[in-house]
């Protein structure tokens, strides 16, 4: 993990104070920027809320700088600390039965509550600093692409918040990976940057697939249009375009028939989610009416970008 510049290690020192006296500050995490708050005080994280335009029963992830930290915040299994020991800092975050300590604010109303230990070095100095888990969600209007980068987070809700820690663009482009820890099996709420194989690895055994809308409702990012472009977003194989189609656009990893507008190729699935949040931003401005993208295969990251462009389609 690379250190922090003198700026950093100033703008961070200004960001803890902000967070300590209630307010918002936006940094880089490994997946995407976040907007973070004190997560045990109610009314900073109504400011969350609030900016984003974010539903009020939709969860925040509590993110938290050690192993210690969580402990005051959630019970923790043998299985959970496995899992935190071998994929922290990285991007998992944990569902597990909160304490009294977590606001129901921060948890949408929630028993449970979602925990992670974010994997930069600017994100782990704003904890550390303040001395306190920093609930964040994306820090962007809430249903559009998340911010991958700091300007997009200035151009969306830099006149409305104090401080955005500029830390470069971020490394997966895909929020993290979310998964309940409260019964005797894993489920796999959200796919996100650690895909399902690698948990399912260290654990030795099957993360399963919910069953149950209540279970899904533990995670943030699952039951709302999320990541969608100004233009409309259809699905499709790169074969497949309506021969009746006019100023499109196309996102994949493959060249489609036709003639779009404009289109974007990246090389592999990793690239493709990495930039999924940014190609959208800029397809939207580029004059094209519609943007078709290519539905990857439903395994390793796949799984996550294939999550993300269903949801930005509207499902």
């Amino acid at each position: 993990m690379a250190s922090l510049s003198p700026e950093q290690r100033e703008l961070t020192e200004r960001g803890a104070e902000i967070i300590r006296a209630g307010g918002l500050v936006a940094f880089p995490t490994e997946t995407v920027y976040g907007l973070g708050a004190n997560a045990l005080d109610a009314e900073a994280v109504k400011r969350i809320y609030e900016t984003k335009g974010r539903p009020s029963d939709n969860p925040l992830i509590l993110h938290v700088s050690s192993i210690a930290m969580t402990e005051r915040l959630v019970e923790i299994n043998w299985r959970a600390r496995l899992l935190m020991e071998k994929f922290w800092p990285g991007p998992l975050s944990i569902v597990l039965p909160a304490k009294e300590i977590v606001p129901a604010r921060t948890r949408g109303g929630l028993p449970t509550a979602a925990v992670r230990m974010p994997d930069t070095a600017v994100a782990l100095a704003l904890i550390e600093k303040s001395g306190l888990p920093i609930a964040a969600p994306s820090a962007n209007i809430s249903g559009r692409p998340s911010p991958t980068d700091a300007a997009t987070v200035r151009q969306e809700i830099g006149d409305i918040i104090p401080l955005v820690i500029d830390g470069g663009d971020t490394r997966l482009g895909l929020e993290s990976t979310v998964i309940d820890m409260t019964g005797e099996h894993p489920v796999l709420l959200r796919p996100g940057g650690l895909p399902k194989e690698a948990v399912e690895a260290a654990l030795n055994m099957e993360v399963l697939l919910p069953q149950d809308q209540k279970i899904i409702r533990r995670s943030p990012g699952t039951r709302y249009r999320h990541y969608a472009p100004s233009i409309p977003l259809r699905l499709t194989a790169p074969h497949a375009i309506p021969v009746e189609a006019e100023n499109w656009a196309w996102l994949g990893t493959k060249i489609p028939n036709g003639a779009p507008r404009i289109k974007i190729i990246f090389k592999d699935d990793a690239e493709y989610a990495k930039e999924l949040f940014r190609a959208l931003r800029t397809l939207e401005k580029s004059g094209a009416q519609i943007i078709y993208a290519e539905l990857p295969e439903e395994n390793g990251i796949g799984r996550a970008l294939k999550d993300r462009l269903t949801r930005a389609a509207g499902g």
